[in-house]
Protein backbone atom coordinates (compact mmCIF):
# COMPACT_ATOMS: atom_id res chain seq x y z
CA UNK A 1 0.00 0.00 0.00
CA UNK A 2 1.30 3.78 -0.89
CA UNK A 3 -0.14 6.75 1.27
CA UNK A 4 0.40 10.04 0.31
CA UNK A 5 0.35 12.52 3.28
CA UNK A 6 -0.68 16.46 1.61
CA UNK A 7 0.72 18.78 3.84
CA UNK A 8 -1.25 22.44 2.37
CA UNK A 9 -1.84 25.03 3.80
CA UNK A 10 -5.81 25.64 3.24
CA UNK A 11 -7.13 29.75 2.55
CA UNK A 12 -9.24 30.64 5.73
CA UNK A 13 -12.89 30.25 4.20
CA UNK A 14 -12.33 29.74 0.77
CA UNK A 15 -14.31 26.51 0.58
CA UNK A 16 -13.75 26.74 -4.05
CA UNK A 17 -9.67 27.45 -3.73
CA UNK A 18 -9.21 25.05 -1.28
CA UNK A 19 -11.20 22.65 -3.25
CA UNK A 20 -9.24 23.25 -6.57
CA UNK A 21 -6.42 22.60 -4.33
CA UNK A 22 -7.37 19.27 -3.39
CA UNK A 23 -8.17 18.36 -6.50
CA UNK A 24 -4.52 19.16 -7.59
CA UNK A 25 -3.02 16.98 -4.87
CA UNK A 26 -5.55 14.62 -5.53
CA UNK A 27 -4.04 14.48 -9.22
CA UNK A 28 -0.25 14.23 -7.35
CA UNK A 29 -1.49 11.64 -5.39
CA UNK A 30 -2.71 9.44 -8.23
CA UNK A 31 0.48 10.35 -10.64
CA UNK A 32 3.04 8.66 -7.95
CA UNK A 33 0.42 5.77 -8.16
CA UNK A 34 -0.89 6.44 -4.58
CA UNK A 35 -3.45 3.86 -2.94
CA UNK A 36 -4.85 7.03 -0.65
CA UNK A 37 -4.13 10.78 0.19
CA UNK A 38 -4.63 12.34 3.58
CA UNK A 39 -5.24 15.73 4.53
CA UNK A 40 -5.32 17.88 7.14
CA UNK A 41 -7.84 18.66 9.79
CA UNK A 42 -10.65 21.32 8.50
CA UNK A 43 -8.77 21.30 4.80
CA UNK A 44 -11.33 22.22 3.10
CA UNK A 45 -11.96 25.07 5.15
CA UNK A 46 -8.91 26.70 6.95
CA UNK A 47 -8.88 26.38 10.56
CA UNK A 48 -9.21 29.53 12.58
CA UNK A 49 -13.00 30.51 11.55
CA UNK A 50 -15.03 31.45 14.34
CA UNK A 51 -18.23 32.87 13.05
CA UNK A 52 -17.20 31.50 9.08
CA UNK A 53 -18.41 28.15 10.26
CA UNK A 54 -22.06 28.27 9.82
CA UNK A 55 -20.71 29.68 5.82
CA UNK A 56 -18.43 26.79 4.97
CA UNK A 57 -20.48 24.52 6.44
CA UNK A 58 -21.27 21.41 4.44
CA UNK A 59 -23.91 18.62 4.19
CA UNK A 60 -21.72 15.37 2.37
CA UNK A 61 -24.77 13.64 1.20
CA UNK A 62 -25.92 16.40 -0.77
CA UNK A 63 -22.60 18.62 -1.57
CA UNK A 64 -21.62 19.48 -4.93
CA UNK A 65 -18.23 19.19 -3.17
CA UNK A 66 -18.19 15.50 -1.72
CA UNK A 67 -20.36 14.46 -5.35
CA UNK A 68 -16.33 15.13 -6.75
CA UNK A 69 -14.82 13.74 -4.14
CA UNK A 70 -16.79 10.13 -3.74
CA UNK A 71 -16.04 9.87 -8.19
CA UNK A 72 -12.33 10.23 -7.41
CA UNK A 73 -12.46 8.23 -4.70
CA UNK A 74 -13.20 5.35 -7.21
CA UNK A 75 -9.43 5.54 -8.20
CA UNK A 76 -7.59 6.79 -5.06
CA UNK A 77 -8.30 6.63 -1.13
CA UNK A 78 -9.41 10.28 0.17
CA UNK A 79 -9.19 11.40 3.83
CA UNK A 80 -10.11 15.34 4.10
CA UNK A 81 -11.34 17.56 6.91
CA UNK A 82 -14.08 19.81 6.72
CA UNK A 83 -16.87 21.65 8.91
CA UNK A 84 -19.89 19.76 8.82
CA UNK A 85 -23.70 20.36 9.19
CA UNK A 86 -25.03 17.04 10.37
CA UNK A 87 -28.46 18.38 11.16
CA UNK A 88 -29.30 22.30 10.59
CA UNK A 89 -27.68 24.78 12.56
CA UNK A 90 -25.62 21.91 14.41
CA UNK A 91 -22.14 21.77 13.12
CA UNK A 92 -19.06 19.72 13.70
CA UNK A 93 -15.46 19.61 12.85
CA UNK A 94 -15.26 16.26 10.66
CA UNK A 95 -13.09 14.12 8.92
CA UNK A 96 -14.28 12.19 6.00
CA UNK A 97 -12.90 8.35 4.67
CA UNK A 98 -13.66 7.43 0.78
CA UNK A 99 -12.93 5.09 -0.79
CA UNK A 100 -14.43 3.08 -4.02
CA UNK A 101 -17.24 5.97 -4.39
CA UNK A 102 -18.44 5.75 -1.06
CA UNK A 103 -18.39 8.07 2.25
CA UNK A 104 -16.67 4.83 4.74
CA UNK A 105 -16.99 6.96 7.44
CA UNK A 106 -17.02 10.54 8.88
CA UNK A 107 -15.77 11.09 12.32
CA UNK A 108 -17.12 14.17 14.39
CA UNK A 109 -14.35 15.54 16.63
CA UNK A 110 -14.55 14.83 20.05
CA UNK A 111 -12.12 16.83 22.35
CA UNK A 112 -12.48 20.19 21.28
CA UNK A 113 -9.69 22.48 22.82
CA UNK A 114 -10.73 25.96 24.46
CA UNK A 115 -8.26 27.59 25.66
CA UNK A 116 -5.60 30.10 24.43
CA UNK A 117 -5.80 30.50 20.84
CA UNK A 118 -8.20 27.35 20.45
CA UNK A 119 -12.00 28.67 20.63
CA UNK A 120 -13.71 25.09 19.02
CA UNK A 121 -16.00 24.72 21.94
CA UNK A 122 -17.61 28.25 20.85
CA UNK A 123 -18.07 26.81 17.51
CA UNK A 124 -18.45 22.87 17.20
CA UNK A 125 -20.64 20.58 18.71
CA UNK A 126 -19.15 17.56 20.69
CA UNK A 127 -18.68 14.53 18.32
CA UNK A 128 -19.70 11.20 20.68
CA UNK A 129 -18.01 8.20 19.03
CA UNK A 130 -14.44 6.48 17.55
CA UNK A 131 -15.04 3.66 15.10
CA UNK A 132 -13.57 1.47 13.49
CA UNK A 133 -14.42 0.39 9.86
CA UNK A 134 -12.98 -1.84 6.90
CA UNK A 135 -11.39 -0.14 4.02
CA UNK A 136 -9.64 -2.05 1.10
CA UNK A 137 -6.67 -1.81 3.39
CA UNK A 138 -7.61 -3.03 6.56
CA UNK A 139 -9.36 -1.28 9.50
CA UNK A 140 -9.03 2.15 10.08
CA UNK A 141 -10.15 4.60 12.42
CA UNK A 142 -9.70 8.34 12.01
CA UNK A 143 -8.79 11.02 14.50
CA UNK A 144 -8.58 14.74 14.56
CA UNK A 145 -6.05 16.76 16.51
CA UNK A 146 -5.95 16.70 20.24
CA UNK A 147 -7.34 13.52 20.21
CA UNK A 148 -4.14 12.54 19.13
CA UNK A 149 -3.04 13.06 22.27
CA UNK A 150 -5.13 11.23 24.22
CA UNK A 151 -4.29 7.38 25.29
CA UNK A 152 -7.65 7.23 25.61
CA UNK A 153 -8.96 7.82 22.15
CA UNK A 154 -6.35 5.37 20.95
CA UNK A 155 -7.21 2.56 23.20
CA UNK A 156 -10.66 2.95 21.93
CA UNK A 157 -9.20 2.60 18.50
CA UNK A 158 -7.42 -0.69 19.60
CA UNK A 159 -10.24 -2.39 21.37
CA UNK A 160 -11.74 -2.59 18.31
CA UNK A 161 -9.04 -4.19 16.00
CA UNK A 162 -7.43 -0.76 13.80
CA UNK A 163 -4.59 -1.59 11.63
CA UNK A 164 -4.67 2.41 10.16
CA UNK A 165 -4.83 4.90 12.30
CA UNK A 166 -5.25 8.36 10.20
CA UNK A 167 -4.82 11.22 12.17
CA UNK A 168 -5.34 15.12 10.45
CA UNK A 169 -4.31 18.04 12.51
CA UNK A 170 -4.12 21.57 12.48
CA UNK A 171 -1.35 21.38 15.27
CA UNK A 172 0.53 25.07 15.55
CA UNK A 173 3.91 25.09 16.38
CA UNK A 174 5.72 26.56 18.93
CA UNK A 175 9.32 26.41 19.88
CA UNK A 176 12.46 25.60 18.61
CA UNK A 177 13.83 22.31 18.90
CA UNK A 178 18.04 21.51 18.01
CA UNK A 179 17.15 19.43 15.21
CA UNK A 180 15.66 22.80 13.75
CA UNK A 181 11.87 21.72 14.21
CA UNK A 182 9.03 22.97 16.38
CA UNK A 183 9.54 21.80 20.16
CA UNK A 184 5.70 21.15 20.23
CA UNK A 185 6.30 18.40 17.44
CA UNK A 186 7.74 15.74 19.48
CA UNK A 187 5.09 15.15 21.67
CA UNK A 188 2.97 14.04 18.33
CA UNK A 189 5.70 11.19 17.48
CA UNK A 190 6.28 10.63 20.96
CA UNK A 191 2.27 9.42 21.02
CA UNK A 192 3.10 7.95 17.63
CA UNK A 193 5.97 5.76 18.71
CA UNK A 194 4.47 4.55 21.48
CA UNK A 195 0.37 3.57 20.25
CA UNK A 196 2.03 1.93 17.18
CA UNK A 197 4.14 0.01 18.85
CA UNK A 198 1.45 -0.73 21.40
CA UNK A 199 -0.87 -1.52 18.96
CA UNK A 200 0.74 -3.07 16.63
CA UNK A 201 -0.91 -0.51 14.20
CA UNK A 202 0.24 1.75 11.08
CA UNK A 203 -0.47 5.45 12.44
CA UNK A 204 -0.76 8.42 9.39
CA UNK A 205 -0.33 12.04 10.80
CA UNK A 206 -1.18 14.82 8.64
CA UNK A 207 -0.74 18.61 10.04
CA UNK A 208 -1.19 21.17 7.99
CA UNK A 209 1.44 24.07 7.38
CA UNK A 210 1.40 27.37 6.54
CA UNK A 211 0.29 30.87 8.73
CA UNK A 212 -3.54 32.09 9.61
CA UNK A 213 -4.08 35.21 11.50
CA UNK A 214 0.06 35.10 12.72
CA UNK A 215 -0.53 31.59 13.94
CA UNK A 216 1.87 28.75 12.51
CA UNK A 217 1.07 25.90 12.01
CA UNK A 218 4.02 22.82 12.66
CA UNK A 219 3.65 21.06 9.34
CA UNK A 220 5.86 17.64 10.69
CA UNK A 221 3.55 15.12 9.04
CA UNK A 222 4.72 11.54 9.40
CA UNK A 223 3.87 7.76 9.18
CA UNK A 224 4.82 5.31 11.79
CA UNK A 225 4.82 1.42 11.53
CA UNK A 226 3.41 -1.02 13.31
CA UNK A 227 7.05 -1.70 15.44
CA UNK A 228 7.03 2.12 16.35
CA UNK A 229 9.68 3.09 13.65
CA UNK A 230 9.04 6.63 11.99
CA UNK A 231 9.09 5.64 8.68
CA UNK A 232 9.08 9.11 7.08
CA UNK A 233 8.32 12.96 8.20
CA UNK A 234 7.58 16.40 6.22
CA UNK A 235 9.17 19.71 6.40
CA UNK A 236 8.54 21.19 9.38
CA UNK A 237 6.09 24.82 8.69
CA UNK A 238 6.34 24.67 5.20
CA UNK A 239 4.03 22.77 2.51
CA UNK A 240 5.10 19.37 1.78
CA UNK A 241 4.21 16.58 -0.09
CA UNK A 242 5.13 12.66 0.84
CA UNK A 243 4.77 9.22 -0.36
CA UNK A 244 5.62 6.16 1.54
CA UNK A 245 5.20 2.49 0.63
CA UNK A 246 3.65 0.31 3.75
CA UNK A 247 3.63 -3.66 3.78
CA UNK A 248 0.61 -4.56 5.58
CA UNK A 249 1.94 -7.92 6.56
CA UNK A 250 4.30 -6.21 9.36
CA UNK A 251 0.79 -5.74 11.20
CA UNK A 252 0.70 -9.78 11.95
CA UNK A 253 4.93 -10.12 11.97
CA UNK A 254 4.25 -7.04 14.64
CA UNK A 255 1.18 -8.53 16.56
CA UNK A 256 2.20 -11.73 16.65
CA UNK A 257 5.92 -10.92 18.40
CA UNK A 258 4.12 -8.38 20.71
CA UNK A 259 0.68 -9.97 21.71
CA UNK A 260 -0.89 -6.57 23.68
CA UNK A 261 -4.00 -6.91 21.58
CA UNK A 262 -4.36 -10.71 21.94
CA UNK A 263 -3.86 -10.16 25.65
CA UNK A 264 -6.24 -7.43 25.95
CA UNK A 265 -9.07 -6.99 28.16
CA UNK A 266 -11.87 -3.96 27.26
CA UNK A 267 -14.50 -5.60 29.66
CA UNK A 268 -12.17 -5.44 32.63
CA UNK A 269 -11.57 -1.62 31.79
CA UNK A 270 -14.89 -1.04 30.90
CA UNK A 271 -15.82 -2.08 34.52
CA UNK A 272 -13.45 -0.17 35.98
CA UNK A 273 -14.24 2.97 34.25
CA UNK A 274 -17.64 3.09 35.15
CA UNK A 275 -16.35 2.37 38.79
CA UNK A 276 -14.41 5.74 38.47
CA UNK A 277 -17.58 7.43 36.85
CA UNK A 278 -19.79 6.56 39.65
CA UNK A 279 -17.53 7.40 42.76
CA UNK A 280 -16.03 10.20 41.02
CA UNK A 281 -16.02 14.04 43.35
CA UNK A 282 -16.80 17.19 41.86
Amino acid sequence: MRIALAQIAPSLGNVPANFDLHLQEIDRARRAQADLVIFPELSLTGYLLKDLVETVALEPDKDRYFREFKSLSREIGLVLGFVEEKERGLFFNSAALLAGGEILSIHRKVFLPTYGMFEEGKFFAVGRNFRVVPTPWGKAGLMICREFLSHGAHYLLLAQGAELVLAVSAAPGRGLSEAEDFATGRMWEVMAEAMSYFSGSFIAYCNRAGYEDGIAFGGGSFIFNPLGQRLVKAKPAERDFIVQDIDPREIRRARAAMPFLRDDRPEIILHALQRVVESHED
